[in-house]
């Protein structure tokens, strides 16, 4: 298969670069070997002092050439894309112009201002043309083929959309897609009400769980669609070359005990510790604040109002009570924190009266803290190459305290004697970072600026953590200045794909970078043999932004293919600053190639995971009506998420398509009589 041109957003990529480059920027060379004018097209400045009509001809004689000049591109699309491709063609030619200089005259003409020129481009510059032609007295008529009208162009989106997703439910366009929990592999009745509410495909991530658990969801949700009568796609998602902090060293064996207290420290709930033999632990009968091992003999003694007295891991003193004791464990409460290790001598003193002289027993093994480290600006990481565990800082506390108490109002410590290190998943990829270049980690929580790159690693000194933030092994690494040269399909995804060609009717291609990416994908699974799925992009990166074009006429080389809009990873990659208007030209790509759009990322997060929106994450679920499928992600409550976005989709459908209002009436109240203006 040739090389794919390289159509893409904006000039080619620089180091250090801060944002993304505009629509209007999409060109079919970069920008730095483009002339002043490309295949005699004019530039805007060339334009700008022509007539209305000279300036809207120059720009459609060069959304032709466009067409006529990438003819074995469009020969090589499947038939069912030959169409969208011219149109994606004649669309990017259009946005090369910055049209907001023509859009205001042609508004004040009452004609299109090219606003929704996505689905039919070249049609609507005609439309406008032979209007402006009529208002000008003179009869205008387009030359060559008639280009895709205003209903096919929309007709064509909606076909793609039901090839890849399935008819849509009465009366909502847009599908629903969910991410499967792990316990869904267990739990039928779950995949059920997914089902009977409204899921119309079902999203099994592949960088979780594994084969077998996949299986039962699968076969969980074809045994629900037997009950149902509906049909429910599958998509499934390759894990991806996704950079990850490494391990980090365990905390250490602490068990932290404290009451509830109201807001003046007084004690609302007194700690509850549920006390288990070592030997033969048994679970809480009950919530607890703490579970800890003791020795069975020593266990066995305690008696309803004993005390059991002990000094802590800080030094304190700490006394609790014997509240209840049971054939499998003892509780007891206290009002003071408490801070317990292996070890911890507790000596029990018997209630009054009973004759029994102290006893003391060891707390057993407890499990180690989750290692973490914590980051405040100015602070030092190292990202390394190694697969050694990542350690905090090593300070020296004297020094501390000598800095704390000669510069306490500048906030300074002393330099750590060794800084924080932390590893990456795929060190291959720190090769291609540069000094300068920016490090974001957990979801953008973190963020950093390499200081110098060597052998060993990456230097980051940490900008942004805001008082201190803590960082855990397993987070997201980016790195939105530098060029990567990671192949899209690890050895992991490679394992994964007789798999996910077998059972799958969509498959994900996380991370899509280039078209080369996609066109690896796509010939691994011709390779398998049978009808392959159909391929979705994940644009989460920067890179993949910019090269959407080029990965949307490779993806078009097959039946079906559709775009998912993955706005977690696209939000640190470009700034969250920046996430609306890329969000929105994804948009605009995609509905030009008319290949539908998957609108995904914390949609109704809040009530999948505490069972209340935000009035913010609702007006966004609203704004997914645009896409054809949006996604929602797990939680305990994704059921009702998947009933409030079933009604929010319907309801919008009837305000907005597209970027086109639906100006239905208008349901407010009239003016009263007494009220109505007087002539």
């Amino acid at each position: 298969m040739g090389e794919s041109p390289a159509y893409h957003v904006g000039p080619a990529r620089h180091r250090g670069r801060p944002d993304v480059r505009k629509l209007e920027d999409f060109s079919t060379t970069p920008m730095e070997a483009r002339p002043a004018q490309t295949n005699g097209a004019l530039t805007d400045d060339a334009l700008a002092g022509a007539p209305l009509i000279a300036r809207l001809l120059a720009i459609r004689a060069a959304m032709v050439r466009q067409t006529k000049a990438e003819v074995a591109l469009l020969a090589g699309l499947h038939p069912n894309h030959r169409e969208s491709g011219r149109n994606l063609l004649h669309y990017l030619a259009l946005r090369r112009h910055d049209l907001r200089a023509l859009q205001g005259p042609l508004a004040r003409l009452g004609l299109s201002s090219l606003g929704r020129a996505e689905a039919h481009a070249l049609a609507s510059v005609d439309a406008v043309l032979a209007a402006l032609h009529r208002l000008d007295g003179q009869t205008w008529a387009p030359d060559g083929p008639a280009p895709l009208g205003f209903e096919e162009g929309e007709a064509r989106l909606r076909a793609h959309a039901e090839a890849l997703f399935g008819p849509p439910p009465p009366e909502r366009g847009t599908r629903i897609m969910v991410t499967m929990p792990t316990e869904t592999a267990e739990d039928y009745p779950l995949v059920l009400d997914l089902v009977r509410h409204g899921m119309d495909c079902m999203r099994v991530n592949a960088a979780h769980d594994d084969a077998g658990a996949w299986g039962r969801m699968i076969a969980h949700l074809r045994r629900a669609e037997e009950a149902t009568g509906r049909r429910v796609r599958v998509l499934m998602d390759l894990a991806g070359p996704k950079v990850r902090t490494g391990p980090i060293a365990p905390g250490p064996r602490v068990v932290r005990v404290r009451p509830v207290r109201d807001a003046l420290g007084r004690v609302l709930r007194p700690a509850r510790v549920w006390l288990t033999p070592a030997k033969a632990p048994a679970a809480a009968p009950a919530p607890a604040d703490a579970t800890l091992p003791v020795p069975g003999a020593w266990l066995g003694r305690l008696r309803a109002d004993d005390r059991v007295q002990f000094v802590d891991a800080r030094g304190s003193k700490r006394k609790w009570t014997v509240e209840a004791v049971t054939k499998d464990g003892a509780w007891v409460t206290g009002e003071r924190t408490a801070y317990v290790v292996p070890g911890t001598r507790l000596r029990r003193s018997p209630a009054r009266g009973a004759g029994e002289r102290a006893r003391v027993a060891l707390v057993g093994d407890l499990p180690a803290r989750d290692g973490l480290i914590l980051l405040r600006p100015g602070d030092l990481l190292v990202l390394t190459k190694s697969n050694a565990p990542g350690r905090p800082a090593d300070h020296d506390p004297a020094a501390d305290g000598d800095a704390d108490r000669g510069n306490a109002a500048d906030g300074v410590s002393a330099a750590p004697l060794r800084p924080a290190t932390v590893g990456c998943t795929l060190p291959d990829a720190l090769d291609d970072v540069a000094a300068g270049e920016r490090v974001w980690f957990d979801d953008g929580r973190i963020g950093g600026v390499v200081e110098a790159a060597d052998a060993a690693g990456l230097h980051v000194r940490i900008t942004q953590a805001g008082a201190g933030a803590k960082l855990r092994a397993d987070k997201g690494i980016n790195l939105p200045d530098s060029a990567l040269r990671v192949p899209a399909l690890t050895e992991k995804d490679l394992a994964d794909l007789p798999f996910l060609a077998a059972h799958a009717d969509l498959v994900a291609l996380s991370f899509a970078n280039t078209a080369a990416d996609v066109q690896q994908l796509r010939e691994r699974l011709d390779a398998l043999g049978g009808p392959s799925p159909a391929v979705v992009l994940k644009i989460e990166t920067e890179r993949g932004f910019e090269n959407l074009p080029a990965m949307l006429f490779e993806a078009m080389r097959a039946r079906a293919c559709g775009v998912m809009i993955a706005r977690g990873d696209l939000a640190v990659e470009c700034g969250f600053e920046r996430l609306a208007e890329v969000q929105e030209e994804i948009l605009w790509v995609c509905e030009a190639a008319h290949v539908p759009a998957i609108w995904a990322t914390q949609v109704l997060e809040s009530l999948a995971k505490g069972g209340l929106p935000s009035r913010a994450e609702v007006t966004d679920a609203a704004m997914g009506n645009r896409a054809e499928c949006v996604m929602l992600n797990k939680g305990p409550h994704v059921v009702e998420a998947v009933q409030a976005l079933d009604d929010i989709l319907r309801r919008m459908q009837a305000h907005h398509r597209k970027k086109s209002s639906m100006l239905r009436e208008l349901r407010v109240a009239h003016v009263a009589p007494e009220h109505a203006p007087t002539a």
